[in-house]
């Protein structure tokens, strides 16, 4: 566990955390993205990235890294990353409650998802970010983020990501 001031904790997520990660994602996802995509593809992602049985078998990898933001005892953000390539770590995952948004919680994750980039050796993060989501472009902008290419994958069940990549050199 990482202290970064006072109450506030960054740790590693274990095995204890992995409900409360699926319903912070839960919460966090129909909070926000209503607005972006359909309820059918938030159900459809929710479902796809935040299994708990997915979760457990990603925090037994070692090259991919779930992490959580505690204020006191209680987690109000988390974020996930793994080793994309000999260079590059792809920040995967990174929400903050709504209640807890625009207090630096997401700066201070991409911050440790750099350190870890640097300590594997690698010299960049991306990450990929739906091209509608214009308050987490503008915060990924603010933490040196630039956007690097388009895409569009198709994710199954019909539907698509359609995001920017962004890289941040470390």
């Amino acid at each position: 566990m990482v202290p970064v001031a006072g109450d506030i904790r960054v740790a590693s997520v274990t095995e204890t955390d992995v409900e409360r990660v699926a319903q912070l994602a839960a919460e966090v996802w129909w909070h926000h993205y209503p607005a972006i995509i359909s309820a059918a593809q938030i159900e459809y992602m929710l479902k796809q990235r935040y299994d708990a049985a997915l979760i457990r078998a990603e925090l037994a990898r070692r090259d991919l890294w779930w992490d959580k933001l505690e204020v006191g005892n209680t987690m109000v953000a988390f974020g996930s990353c793994f080793a994309a390539d000999a260079a590059t770590v792809k920040l995967d995952k990174l929400y903050v409650h709504p209640a807890h948004q625009r207090k630096g919680y997401g700066g201070l994750l991409i911050g440790h998802v750099c350190d870890r980039a640097r300590l594997q050796g690698c010299s960049r993060v991306v990450l990929a970010v739906n091209k509608n989501n214009r308050s987490a472009i503008a915060a990924y902008l603010k933490n040196g983020f630039t956007v690097l290419e388009s895409t569009a994958k198709d994710i199954g069940g019909g539907f698509v990501m359609d995001d920017y990549v962004m890289v941040r050199p470390v």
